[in-house]
């Protein structure tokens, strides 16, 4: 076979590049030689990948919900990938932070618009019966979710409401994270203990996620664009993207559990737990939480008004599409 200039010219720098690492490269043509082609199916570990789907009952529709959650989860890893990115490269450059953000909302568009999966796509009577078998576990104890938080603004900013109205900005990290608004959202509503859903989920994630917390109190997106100069702070198309990010992350993304929740779980006359224990009533609509991952880009009556009429109206024109629309409670 002739060898052609375009072969010599790769041939030649990839006899750069393993020089330069002090390796033979007719060791690594051997390699090339002698390995299998790579198939779409090995790529991406397909036969692994459709064996994780492993439901608890006989319930046809629990492997949609299974399913539906490990989507969710890597989304969640998509959300954590981009984050990281702008971390690292975004430094004062418009452009990455322009893309990775792009790209971090769109995940959380695509999430928020992938729930009619969960609002229409299970029979309400199957999934009353096998959501029985899955206790105490709960999506509650998504620590990617956590994370994302995290990642996205200091700690103070996702005190519960009451608590943060205590204390100072500069709180202490283990003082904030002790006092997280998703602390308070699931106590036994009679007791007003700690679930054994938020035990569990303390004593498996409680030291990496205050370690992060602590980390991120000079690294997350909202101490980094704090940090930048006042001429990309007031760029009003960054403004705008760290806005609709927060509204996609703490307004939409909960909206669109509850819109579910109710579907699934109340019950007329009387409400049907959700599976941690908790009174999700009161725990999803975020104008109870009131997490904002950047207050200043918002006014104080947004902040006060948030999750609310406003808030609505963006969700059914930006969100819902063909699910109808919201119930006016909640």
């Amino acid at each position: 076979m002739e060898v052609t200039p375009e072969m010599q010219s790769r041939l030649e720098q990839l006899g750069a590049k393993y020089n330069a690492l002090g390796q033979d490269m007719l060791s690594y043509l051997d390699g090339l030689l002698y390995s299998n082609l790579l198939t779409y199916w090995d790529y991406i570990h397909l036969d692994t990948l459709l064996s994780l789907q492993n439901t608890r009952t006989d319930f046809e529709d629990e492997k949609i919900f299974v399913i539906y959650h490990q989507i969710t989860e890597l989304y969640f890893n998509l959300i954590r990938h981009e984050l990281r990115q702008l971390r690292t490269h975004g430094g004062q450059d418009m452009t990455i932070w322009m893309k990775h953000l792009r790209r971090s909302l769109n995940y959380f568009k695509n999430l928020c618009q992938s729930f009619d999966v969960m609002v229409e796509g299970m029979d309400p009577q199957q999934f009353l019966k096998f959501r029985m078998s899955l206790l105490p576990a709960s999506g509650f104890q998504s620590a990617q979710y956590r994370m994302i938080e995290l990642e996205s603004t200091i700690a103070y900013n996702l005190m519960e409401p009451s608590q943060r109205e205590l204390v100072q900005t500069d709180v202490s990290t283990a003082d904030a994270y002790n006092k997280l608004y998703w602390k308070y959202g699931n106590l036994e509503l009679k007791t007003g203990k700690k679930t054994l859903t938020l035990q569990m989920f303390e004593q498996k994630y409680d030291q990496e996620l205050l370690q992060l917390a602590e980390q991120m109190r000079k690294e997350s997106i909202c101490a980094l664009y704090r940090a930048l100069p006042e001429e990309m702070r007031a760029n009003t198309e960054l403004r705008e993207l760290l806005r609709e990010y927060d509204l996609y992350a703490n307004v939409f993304w909960a909206l669109s559990h509850w819109k579910s929740a109710v579907r699934y779980l109340q019950g007329d006359p009387d409400v049907i737990a959700a599976t941690g224990g908790t009174n999700w009533q009161k725990y999803l609509p975020p104008r109870f939480q009131r997490v904002v991952y950047f207050p200043e880009l918002w006014t104080d009556e947004e902040r006060a008004e948030w999750g609310k009429a406003w808030v609505l109206n963006l969700f059914k024109e930006k969100v819902e599409g063909h699910w109808g629309k919201v119930p006016q409670k909640g």
